[in-house]
C-alpha cells in the first residue's frame, strides 16, 4: 500500500484534526456509491479506510512513523535474533562462530524444527533460533491484496490441505444489498467473492478448494469481511442512523425532503415548526437481518445559509426583543 500520508493528502506533522477532516472530504469524494462508473472505486476507497485507520491510531502512526511497522500496520522485519557484525554472530543463540554448532532447519510432522550438530532438536518458536522461522515463512508468502484487502498464508498451512486467511473490506451499501469483489491473493490469484445480502462486521465467508494446494488437496479460503465507514450512514445495531440536513424556511414552514437509504432514495414530509434533533423513523429501511430489515433513523438538522442576510438579521433582532422564547428552560 501506499504511504498513508500521501493517500490522506496530508503533511507528516499534520495534526488529529487535520487527518479527520481530509478523511472525511476524501471519503466523500471516493466512495464507490458516488463512483459506480469507476471499477477502481472500491480500491481506492479501501485504501484509503486502511490509510486512516493507521494514522487515526495514535500509537500506530508512532510505530509507523518510527519504522517499526509498514503503512499496512504489520511490524518491519528487523534481522534474525542474535545477529550482529561481530564475529560469531548469526543465528541460534551464538552464532556461528566458537562452540556454537552448526544449525540446520527441516518440515516434519510436528512442524519446522532446528538440529544442531549435538542432535538437539527444538521448534524455532522457542529460543533464539532465526528470529521465529515461522514468521520469515509467513513474510516471504503473505502480502498486501489490492485495495486494502489482505490475505496471509499461515505457517499451518504447509500442511496437509492448507487453508488461506484473508481480509476484505466491503462498503455498507454492498454487505446490505448484496455484491461480487475481485480479492488478488499474494500468489498473484485474482478470485471473485460474492458478498451475501446482509453480511455483518466480522464475519466469515469460506470459499472451498480456493486455499493451498495440499497431499490431499487444497485447502480453502477463508475470508474475514469488515465493513467499511460510510460518510452519510452510521449502522446502529440492524438500524442505519443519519443526520438530514433542512433549511431554516423548510423547518419553519414544512416541506417534502428527500432521503438516501441503502437501496434507493425516499421522499419524507417535514412538519411545520420542526426542530433541529427530532428524529423520523423508516420502517424496514435499515440494514437486513434474519428476524427482519431494521429502520431507517434520520435525525433533522438545521443548517443556515454559507452568508448572512440583512433581512433574516433584521427579522431575528425583532425576534430577539418582541418575541423571546427560551429553549433551555428545562435544563
Amino acid at each position: 500500500m501506499r504511504d498513508p500520508y500521501e493517500v490522506l493528502g496530508v503533511d507528516r506533522k499534520a495534526g488529529a484534526a487535520d487527518i479527520k477532516s481530509a478523511y472525511r472530504r476524501l471519503a466523500k469524494k471516493l466512495h464507490p456509491d458516488t463512483n459506480k462508473n469507476d471499477p477502481k472505486a472500491a480500491t481506492r476507497f479501501a485504501e484509503l479506510n486502511a490509510a486512516n485507520e493507521l494514522l487515526g491510531d495514535e500509537d500506530k502512526r508512532k510505530a509507523f512513523d518510527r519504522g517499526e511497522i509498514d503503512a499496512e500496520g504489520k511490524p518491519r522485519f528487523q534481522g534474525f535474533a542474535g545477529a550482529g557484525a561481530g564475529p560469531g554472530a548469526g543465528f541460534g543463540t551464538g552464532g556461528f562462530g566458537g562452540d556454537a554448532g552448526f544449525e540446520s532447519f527441516s518440515f516434519g510432522p510436528e512442524g519446522f524444527t532446528r538440529t544442531t550438530r549435538r542432535g538437539r532438536r527444538g521448534n524455532t518458536g522457542a529460543g533464539g533460533g532465526a528470529g521465529g522461522f515461522e514468521d520469515i515463512l509467513r513474510e516471504a508468502f503473505g502480502g498486501a491484496a489490492r485495495g486494502g484487502n489482505r490475505s496471509t498464508f499461515e505457517p499451518e498451512d504447509f500442511g496437509v490441505g492448507a487453508d488461506v486467511q484473508a481480509e476484505m473490506s466491503v462498503s455498507l451499501t454492498d454487505a446490505a444489498n448484496g455484491a461480487t469483489q475481485r480479492l488478488h491473493l499474494p500468489n498473484g490469484k485474482d478470485v471473485d467473492v460474492k458478498i451475501p445480502v446482509g453480511i455483518m462486521n466480522g464475519q466469515h465467508i469460506r470459499l472451498k478448494g480456493q486455499g493451498m494446494a495440499g497431499q490431499a488437496g487444497p485447502g480453502d479460503l477463508l475470508i474475514t469481511v469488515s465493513i467499511a465507514p460510510h460518510p452519510v450512514f452510521t449502522l446502529d445495531g440492524n438500524d442505519v442512523r443519519l443526520d438530514l440536513p433542512i433549511t431554516l424556511y423548510e423547518a419553519a414552514l414544512g416541506a417534502k425532503v428527500r432521503v438516501p437509504t441503502l437501496d434507493k432514495p425516499v421522499e419524507i414530509t417535514v412538519p411545520p415548526w420542526t426542530s433541529s434533533g427530532r428524529t423520523f423513523r423508516l420502517k424496514g429501511k435499515g440494514f437486513p437481518a434474519k428476524p427482519g430489515r431494521g429502520d431507517l433513523l434520520a435525525t433533522i438538522r438545521i443548517v443556515l445559509p454559507e452568508k448572512g442576510d440583512p433581512e433574516l438579521d433584521a427579522l431575528m433582532k425583532k425576534w430577539r426583543t418582541e418575541k423571546t422564547y427560551d429553549p433551555r428552560k428545562d435544563m
